[in-house]
């Protein structure tokens, strides 16, 4: 089983968003109408549910697993990878079992929130053995951008994190290129076969330069062609053309993920899907606000420069 996932992990995968009703509930049409679609797109090798784009830190147990459950009734045959994210680590584990028997072939562990302010590591290391436990299938790490606090890991602690078996790849997302780096050499000198997906927005032409095993990224829900388009020419060396899609993707990148004020991705994207007309609404749940008239219009510059 793990060989398999790991061989299907290569390439592009879309980190998806869910679409919420007036009353911030799930809207189940919606939803399955944005994962058929994103999911169908030449190139697209698998999904990331209910991860930061998801709002998985607002959405209940049971609604994950819906996330999983809805999913599979639209994508039976995609690579679906599902988020944990609890602060409590019993019930993570308990989320990881209930996603995984609803149809997740992989999980992606989220480091609880508090962590930003500092752990002991062996409570990182209790946290994913509980997780590892109480599944069977094959997890990934979440390699936190490097601005987030304790919560991106040290090398000594992403050592011990990546010496259990059934831990077979890592999100990485430091946000930062040296970091990326240093971790992917770190890793693969630990484990040649550990999968490393370069999966910072803002610097995949970089990661690609420098090597990675795909992506998972929530701009590939937005603008899935273009991503397909900058990983097709980063793999055949073409990278006169990847500088190009590159230069496209850049401006919408910067105007999702890294204009201020910080953490407002999540509704940013889901402005960008109604502004393309993918998306009926771009509510988004509390505390998140909706996107406001400087960041639609920040998007709609960003999305035009992109050909969107």
């Amino acid at each position: 089983m793990a060989s398999s996932f790991l061989d299907r992990l290569d390439g592009i995968h879309a980190a998806t968003i869910v679409p919420m009703r007036d009353d911030f509930s799930i809207d189940d049409a919606a939803l399955q109408d944005h994962i058929a679609k994103v999911a169908s797109v030449r190139g697209i090798a698998g999904l990331l549910l209910n991860g930061h784009a998801g709002e998985n830190f607002v959405l209940s147990r049971e609604e994950k697993i819906r996330v999983i459950a809805l999913a599979r009734e639209v994508v039976p045959d995609v690579l679906i990878v599902s988020g944990v994210n609890s602060e409590s680590s019993l019930e993570a584990a308990a989320e990881a079992a209930a996603l995984e028997a609803a149809g997740a072939d992989g999980l992606l562990v989220f480091p609880p929130n508090s962590w930003a302010l500092g752990y002991a590591d062996d409570s990182v290391i209790l946290h994913h053995a509980l997780i590892r436990d109480a599944t069977r299938g094959p997890i990934m790490l979440y390699g936190a951008p490097i601005g987030a606090g304790a919560m991106a890991y040290p090398p000594l602690l992403l050592a011990r994190l990546a010496a259990e078996p059934r831990i077979v790849a890592i999100k990485e997302g430091s946000w930062e290129v040296a970091a990326y780096e240093a971790n992917l050499r770190r890793l693969h000198a630990q484990r040649p076969d550990f999968k490393v997906l370069g999966s910072g927005d803002e610097h995949l032409l970089a990661c690609y330069l420098i090597g990675t095993a795909g992506s998972q990224v929530s701009l590939a829900a937005v603008v899935p062609e273009l991503i397909v388009e900058l990983w097709d020419a980063a793999k055949a060396g073409d990278w006169v053309r990847a500088r190009q899609a590159h230069e496209r993707i850049y401006p919408l990148a910067v105007a999702i993920y890294r204009d201020g004020p910080s953490g407002r991705a999540a509704a940013r994207l889901k402005t960008c899907l109604m502004l393309l007309g993918r998306l009926q609404s771009d509510r988004i749940r509390p505390p998140q606000m909706a996107s406001t008239a400087a960041e639609r219009a920040a998007l709609e510059r960003a999305l035009a420069h992109a050909g969107a």
